[in-house]
């Protein structure tokens, strides 16, 4: 690939870690949490990527699945290759952008986002998939350099035909989110047309989980389920899960 491409995205990974090489530390936890907050429906794999050192420290034997190739044959340098030469510069800008705004967290808030956008890639044999990237912090030192992050792939072909890129950084734990994000230095948080407990629903419903489920996860009777999705249904102009799916693929909810 163009080392040109390389050079670039490395200079924004290490600029998300200044530099500074991770300390031995356990992160386990904050992957579980991390895993709670991602969008997962169909193919996915999942890394963890430490932008200071510009490597995958690990990556899940599930690529095989998605694209096809093995977590060795998987590099760096592969996978910003693979992109499609469409998607590429705006796939920098994002990290740019993305990289920007961890930067101007104060550092107690750095684990308190997740970015994502979607892309299109080219498998091992040679045929390219949408796929959505999720990314979540797991690590980061005391002044609030990112040192490892959580990042998913997953496959959203089917579920999203428009060719347009869309960044959003989704706020957790009461923090704003950025939808639809033009890679620009000032962003203005989303005003959500549902409500708290809406998005809750509206989450687990797209993960495919049955009314009864929904409500015993939230601690609310099936009753209250069933007027949270009708009321999220007639906020959203859908009439299906499938379609809610779309939608926030589409506007970058998820």
């Amino acid at each position: 690939m163009d080392k040109v491409i390389l050079k670039r995205a490395g200079e924004i990974w290490k600029e998300i870690g200044q530099n500074k090489k991770p300390e031995e530390l356990q992160v386990e936890v904050e992957i579980y949490k991390k895993m709670l907050n991602l969008f997962q429906v169909g193919d996915y794999c999942y890394f963890i990527f430490s932008p200071p050192q510009m490597q995958m420290e690990y990556t899940n034997p599930s690529i095989t699945k998605l694209m096809g190739y093995t977590p060795e044959e998987f590099t760096l340098e592969l996978f910003l290759g693979a992109i499609h030469p469409e998607d590429l510069q705006q796939y920098l800008n994002f990290e740019a952008t993305i990289t920007a705004f961890w930067q101007n967290l104060p550092p107690e808030k750095v684990f308190k986002y997740k970015t994502r956008y979607d892309f299109r890639i080219r498998c091992k044999d040679g045929n390219y998939k949408r796929l959505l990237q999720q990314v979540a912090v797991i690590q980061s030192d005391d002044q609030g350099a990112v040192l490892r992050t959580f990042v998913i792939f997953t496959d959203i072909s089917q579920f999203k035909q428009s060719s347009k890129m869309v960044l959003s950084i989704m706020g957790l734990e009461g923090e704003p989110s950025y939808i639809d994000i033009q890679p620009v230095e000032t962003m203005l948080p989303h005003k959500n047309i549902l409500t708290k407990r809406e998005i809750e629903v509206f989450h687990l419903l797209i993960k495919e989980l049955q009314t009864s489920q929904i409500a015993e996860l939230l601690h609310i009777s099936p009753h209250t389920v069933a007027q949270h999705r009708k009321n999220i249904f007639k906020k959203t102009g859908t009439t299906s899960v499938l379609q809610l799916l779309k939608l926030g693929l589409e506007k970058g909810w998820i």
